[in-house]
């Protein structure tokens, strides 16, 4: 396949809580919401920088975790203005719970 192993699964995923984040009132932070990731599902984000969903079957996947790394708790994945994927682990929420990279801050 044309994607790398360590970009495929769940790496897109982020750019739908991202997205909806940047559509968000800017004087208003709207709550958090889950990530609604469906198992037997892989979600690729390729070279030209878009993303696909995949059905994914069992018969590969020792190949599939060949290589694959757990994403860290704590870990935000973020699309920055040059529209590259970014992920970083370390805080991302304010003392009172809040979203400290929000549209107010």
């Amino acid at each position: 396949m044309a994607f790398s192993t360590k970009t495929f699964a769940l790496v897109s995923a982020a750019l739908v809580t991202v997205l909806g984040a940047f559509a968000a009132p800017a004087c208003a932070q709207t709550p958090a919401t889950p990530w609604e990731l469906k198992p037997d599902t892989g979600y690729a984000y390729d070279r030209e920088g878009k993303t696909f969903s995949y059905k994914m079957g069992t018969s590969n996947a020792g190949e599939l975790l060949k290589g694959a790394k757990k994403v860290p708790k704590g870990t935000l994945f973020f699309i920055g203005h040059n529209g590259q994927l970014y992920m970083r682990s370390g805080p991302y929420l304010e003392g009172d719970g809040k979203f400290k990279f929000g549209p107010d801050q």
